[in-house]
């Protein structure tokens, strides 16, 4: 296969995990990394290095909308970032000396997980009831707009969150994804923080987490320009594009079909750990 074509090829397949991603909120690692590494067989280190580089750029021009339309809580973000950046050094250099097989199996089951994440009931609305001291403290309580009107929540199991989110930064620097199912769950669940808000909060906070993790693989040499650049661009593309298609489509039948093709991609990983294929 000629540079020209693979390129093509993987501009295409980053535009659709790009979208995909949008769509869903997990994010275009989730796909990226299965297609560098099952379709064009690409070391999955490589992969992983492509994949943090692609999310610090979607992540980064996707924050910048949501902060400016007042919904993503930038102190619980910056707060929760001290978590996620030790735990995704911690899990870069975990990565370095782990084998490609066990990130292969680990990658595949932390897929399941998050695809079934993706089909759960979430948290719209928040919780007012919450009396956490740490939260007053921190001044992490706050509000976001629906329909013009701003609507209060409070925040609850702040230790909780923050123990969860620095294994959710292991996850992202140990496999290069934004890891963004573990920090929802992290703040939807725990923190009982509004959906939309956790959503976009860790949006903000995924590209931060990526950063952190990239410095490792640069270092190591796991970043190759020739695969990281077309990923990039048509990440970039696909998500832009997926957030156009977000208001006109029915996101609860496209989630329960990203789930079927991601669960597919996850054992299709689990298996090629195993039998060392990877």
């Amino acid at each position: 296969m000629s540079i020209l074509v693979f390129t093509l090829i993987l501009l295409v397949g980053a535009f659709t995990a790009g979208m995909l991603g949008s769509l869903t909120g997990l994010g275009g690692g989730v796909v990226i990394i299965p297609l560098l590494t099952l379709v064009f067989h690409v070391d999955i280190r490589y992969a992983v290095g492509a994949s943090l580089v692609a999310s610090i750029a979607n992540s980064s021009g996707a924050a910048a909308a949501y902060i400016k339309e007042g919904i993503t809580n930038v102190r619980i973000g910056m707060f929760l970032e001290i978590a996620t950046t030790s735990g995704a050094i911690i899990g870069a250099i975990l990565a370095v000396y782990t084998p490609t097989h066990l990130v292969a199996i680990l990658f595949g089951f932390v897929l399941l997980f998050s695809a079934a994440m993706t089909m759960r009931k979430k948290n719209e609305h928040g919780n007012n009831d919450s009396n956490s001291k740490l939260a007053r403290i921190m001044r992490l309580n706050s509000s976001y707009p629906v329909d013009g009107q701003e609507v209060p929540y409070k925040v609850s199991g702040v230790a909780g969150g923050y123990a969860l989110m620095t294994v959710a930064g292991v996850v992202s620097g140990l496999l290069g994804i934004g890891s963004g199912a573990l920090k929802v769950l992290a703040m939807d669940g725990v923190m009982r923080i509004p959906f939309k808000v956790s959503t976009t909060t860790s949006n903000f906070m995924i590209g931060v987490t990526a950063a952190a993790s990239a410095v490792i693989y640069l270092q190591r040499g796991y970043i190759d320009p020739g695969i990281a650049m077309p990923v990039v661009l048509g990440v970039l593309a696909g998500a832009f594009g997926g957030s156009k298609l977000l208001m006109k489509l029915n996101t609860r039948k496209l989630r329960l079909l990203f789930c079927v093709v991601i669960s597919a991609l996850a054992l299709e990983m689990i298996y090629n750990g195993f039998t060392g294929k990877l």
